[in-house]
């Protein structure tokens, strides 16, 4: 190899290590039975157009697990593609009057470069992209056979309906109500839609969290409480002068007797009866039909309502109470009725004081201290009291005699509910996979058969802003069933539908006889790392793991989860500035814009606009956004320092569950050390041939850097594959470089164990800084790659140390710090202690009482 340059030139080394890994195809994979496997992935991208920085420190993350667990000697795969239907496509195009696929495939394109250059060690023979048919070809299949084995259906669900583009919206097409493009207010309406039975899951689904061990508790317990699985009754109130009621399903029998009123949503077939003897309750339901059913929405709004006029019996007091009309229920959960207790539930207490309605307390705390539950809910469990021949019982002992007695007496029964609902999969959009349902002649409804798969989605279209192309143009839909002329439905699949496979898929990528090939599936999976934002603890996770189940059901894999251990990265912060308009409106500049003065702690005491030197605000550290305009492009740092410190950077800022606050001093840092690492290994090639280390033959300063080298190999060794710690990993490393420094006498075992040292660091650091490692080795007199070098091994004897430092304590007080021999015995170092001139000097006019020996540790010398 040519001589080594003594300037670190990260541009030219980096594009030599990239064509190196392509030529070689380094990281292409494939099944090897006789050989350890390891899956690493992460979560794929929305190709928006550019890299940010929270896709480069996942995807560092990623790189460098998979890089270290190469080095281990297994078969790693870390694929990569993209998530590409959504939402924003149509928007960029409508914008940009082009289609929706052009917008996406360019941005691919550019995206994929991007990630290149940052040197990510994917297998780019497994890249998929969700918007080709290839790949929605087999979620649709797999979508026809849920249809066959019923756990599809279809039924009425509400939307976001805008009356004037008569379409339906995204939630986060609604501003202030109103519809993002024609302004006019939106209208809630209910349309057929296709539902998935996540529900008949959902028992599985909450008990295997528990089987989760390497899950953060947080993402589980966040999963637990969606799954919202709780242990009740549900009974039946009946309705005075009426041969119905009303069944209502209650976590609490035990607060029974505190019931005053009952809540029905507007929805319900007793309000709509109701609305049609009243203008106030019809104005009421009507009103509630358009307003928000977001859970939280509805947790913080306005509880309103309207009496119904109608009266319900209570089961056990046959008190008559009333019944409202309510704008806190919800149809679509539950039975569309609740019992309303306001003395022991905060949402019916705010309900009961706004409306005058009765609080009568049923429950009293256990420890018998006094409240008033007209002025405050009291929502614990405690003894019951005012509650007939169930008073004084606690209320566990009163949850079972209650739903006992129900149960006699035929009006309730025990009931395990869920929070959880069936997953909606249809969506009113145009850039998404085609929902593979037809619709005959007759009404009656369809899966399209195996030989029309894929139903595609024309790409090459116009969009208007207002209605989907597939909407707009009756051709597309007209199709065959048998001979018979049928429609194909004009809804596509909600964007998770995609997420929730794509890691199988790419097992088996370009397969094409099957959703998937088992052997493949079978042979990689469950993924042994899977990493992502702690936004998708819930959505994501919770419908690949249902996904997961769906396809071991159906026989294509025998695993139970998709992803046995689980990292969710913090988010990438940065600093923000502003200047307010003469409004108080805010304008937000581009940190990069922004001339910042800093007092000695780092905090920004001064800050001045770079172009026209004007004074601007800091508005303090937020993630990185573009409402803010606070984000740094990795293209610009990738250009000026190179992919290895931005790579650097993010592993050394934080540990990666962590949020990391972007520092331009701390790149800088991060590329002082890559220059310094280079200088070391260049000094070092410069003195000539390193000799065979002798390690009988090492002085004591030799045989400490030899020591050092090797707990450096044990620190980031745990530090990486356990802790997932890499920015203390890194922290050893310099620690180690900064003891190379110190050994520069050029003896021969001298440069032995400095080889030995540099080649460790570069071994550790390759799978963090991989292109300048990849120079690095092959000057170290490497022919094979360090990428399919072997991790570095710890020698316990090399860690073994030949003297100690004892501390000499009188008193407990430190006098003296001596080194000793590593076996010296207790004798000899109470021997030693007490004729060390510190000690004797607190000591020449006592009497020694007692001498402690902490072996390896310290002398204590009691004396007085």
């Amino acid at each position: 190899m040519p001589g080594m340059d003594e300037q670190y030139s990260p541009r030219d080394i980096e594009q030599k290590a990239r064509d190196f890994w392509e030529d070689n195809q380094t990281f292409k994979v494939k099944e090897e039975p006789g050989k350890p496997k390891y899956y690493c992935l992460s979560m794929f991208p929305y190709p928006s157009g550019k890299l940010h920085m929270g896709h480069v420190r996942n995807y560092t993350i990623g790189d460098v697990i998979s890089r270290y667990q190469r080095m281990q000697g297994k078969n790693v795969m870390q694929p990569m593609g993209w998530d590409a239907f959504g939402l924003p496509a149509e928007n960029a195009a409508i914008a940009n009057k082009s289609a929706p696929a052009k917008w996406t495939y360019a941005n691919i394109d550019y995206m994929k470069n991007q990630l290149k250059q940052l040197g990510f060690g994917y297998d780019w023979s497994r890249e998929l992209t969700t918007c080709k048919p290839d790949y929605y070809r087999w979620e649709q299949w797999f979508f026809t056979r849920l249809y066959e084995k019923g756990l599809v259906y279809k039924k009425m669900s509400t939307v976001n309906w805008d009356p004037v583009d008569q379409t339906v919206l995204a939630n986060e097409q609604v501003v202030d109500g109103r519809g993002w493009r024609s302004g006019a207010v939106v209208e809630r309406k209910k349309i057929p839609q296709w539902f998935i039975r996540i529900t008949d899951y959902a028992e599985e689904l909450l008990a295997d969290l528990d089987e989760l061990d390497d899950w953060p508790e947080q993402v589980k317990a966040m999963q637990r409480n969606w799954i919202g699985k709780s242990v009740g009754t549900e009974l039946t109130f009946p309705l005075n002068r009426r041969d119905d009621g009303l069944t209502v399903y209650t976590t609490r029998p035990d607060t029974l007797m505190g019931a005053t009123y009952m809540a029905v949503a507007a929805e319900h077939p007793l309000a709509k009866e109701a609305a049609k003897h009243s203008r106030d309750i019809a104005e009421f339901v009507d009103e509630c039909r358009n307003s928000t059913t977001s859970e939280a929405d509805m947790a913080v709004m306005e509880k309103k309502g309207v009496d119904t006029g109608y009266k319900a019996v209570h089961p056990l007091t046959h008190e008559l109470i009333p019944v409202w009309v309510a704008n806190f229920v919800l149809m679509e959960y539950g039975t569309g009725a609740l019992m309303a207790v306001p003395a022991h539930d905060e949402r019916d207490h705010e309900f009961a004081r706004k409306y005058g309605l009765a609080i009568k307390q049923v429950i009293a705390p256990v420890d018998s201290r006094e409240i008033d539950t007209y002025e405050q809910a009291f929502t614990e469990k405690g003894v019951l009291v005012s509650s007939g021949k169930y008073t004084g019982l606690t209320s566990d002992q009163a949850f079972a005699d209650i739903a006992d007695h129900l149960e006699s007496e035929g009006i309730g029964t025990r009931k395990v509910n869920y929070r959880l609902r069936d997953w909606g999969v249809s969506r009113q959009r145009y850039w998404g996979a085609p929902i593979p349902m037809m619709t005959l002649a007759d009404g009656t409804e369809q899966p399209v058969p195996d030989h029309q798969l894929p139903v595609r989605l024309p790409e090459d279209v116009e969009m208007d802003g207002v209605k989907s192309p597939l909407k707009a143009d009756p051709e597309w839909a007209r199709t065959t069933y048998e001979g018979q002329p049928a429609t194909l439905e004009t809804d596509t699949f909600d964007t998770f539908m995609e997420s929730s496979w794509y890691y199988a898929r790419f097992c088996s990528p370009n397969y094409d006889k099957g959703m998937l090939d088992p052997a493949a599936a079978n042979y990689w999976l469950p993924v042994d790392q899977y990493i992502g934002g702690i936004e998708h603890a819930i959505l994501h996770l919770l419908y690949a793991r249902f996904f997961h189940k769906l396809m071991r059901d159906i026989g294509l894999i025998t695993s139970s989860e998709p992803f046995k251990r689980l990292l969710c990265q913090g988010m990438v912060l940065a600093e923000t500035y502003y200047r307010e308009d003469s409004k108080g409106g805010k304008h937000w500049i581009s940190p990069a814009d922004v001339t910042v003065e800093r007092d000695q702690k780092g905090q920004v005491i001064g800050a001045v606009h770079t172009q026209d030197g004007e004074p601007v605000t800091s508005g303090g550290t937020t993630k990185m956004s573009k409402s803010k305009n606070n984000g740094i492009d990795p293209q610009a740092i990738i250009d000026e320092h190179g992919a290895d410190t931005v790579r650097l950077f993010m592993m050394f800022a934080a540990p990666p569950e962590q949020s990391l606050e972007w520092s331009d001093s701390g790149v800088e840092g991060a590329h002082r050390f890559l220059r310094r690492l280079w200088r070391a290994v260049s000094e070092h090639v410069s003195a000539g041939k390193s000799p065979e280390l002798e390690t009988d033959k090492l002085s004591d300063a030799q045989k400490d850097l030899r020591r050092k080298t090797h707990e450096t190999i044990a620190k980031v060794s745990d530090d990486i594959s356990r802790r997932l710690t890499f920015n203390t990993a890194i922290a050893a490393v310099m620690e180690l470089l900064n003891e190379v420094g110190r050994l520069n006498d050029n003896q021969p075992q001298s440069l032995a164990v400095v080889h030995e040292a540099l080649e460790t660091a570069v071994l550790m650091l390759s799978p963090i800084a991989p292109h300048v490692c990849h120079t690095l080795w092959s000057h170290l007199g490497h022919e094979q790659a360090v990428v399919d070098a072997p991790w570095p091994t710890a020698d316990k004897d090399a860690m073994i140390r030949s003297q100690i430092q004892v501390v000499l304590q009188v008193n407990g007080k430190v006098r003296s710090r001596v080194d000793v021999p590593a076996n010296i015995d207790s004798t000899e170092l109470e021997a030693l202690a007490l004729k060390d001139q510190n000690v004797t000097r607190f000591i020449e006019d006592k009497t020694v009482r007692k001498v402690i020996v902490v072996p390896g540790k310290l002398v204590n010398v009691v004396a007085n």
